[in-house]
């Protein structure tokens, strides 16, 4: 069973920074690990995505050049780095898993979940 732990959310004003982590409690190689956000009273969305063997990538076209999706082998930890934030990037942010290393912006082809992190970018 996969485990999956997010930490780092937390209160930033507009044009800040965080970086969320994901601690995954059993790396699969070939997997590949993802980022959505939810806000309540819409569906969840996906941010960004990465292929544990080869650190290939995919974004959110909201996010491109403002979010760095990475990983630590060694450690077991998938990080989102989040620049330039806005307002609009308030959420919760989920880590999500999933078998393969194809990468994939469908939140249900994702079968590992973490508990979430909440993001909240002030004006």
């Amino acid at each position: 069973q996969v485990q999956l732990v997010e930490s780092g959310g937390g209160l930033v004003q507009a044009g800040g920074s965080l970086r969320l982590s994901c601690a995954v409690s059993l790396r699969t190689f070939g997997s590949t690990m993802g980022w959505f956000r939810q806000t309540p009273g819409k569906e969840r969305e996906f941010v960004a995505a990465i292929a544990w063997n080869y650190g290939g990538t995919i974004y959110a076209d909201s996010v491109k050049g403002r979010f760095t999706i990475s990983r630590d082998n060694a450690k077991n930890t998938v990080y989102l780095q989040m620049n330039s934030l806005k307002p609009e990037d308030t959420g919760v942010y989920y880590c999500a898993a999933k078998v393969g290393s194809t990468l994939n912006r469908d939140r249900q082809s994702y079968n590992y979940w973490g508990q979430g992190t909440q993001v909240t970018v002030s004006s």
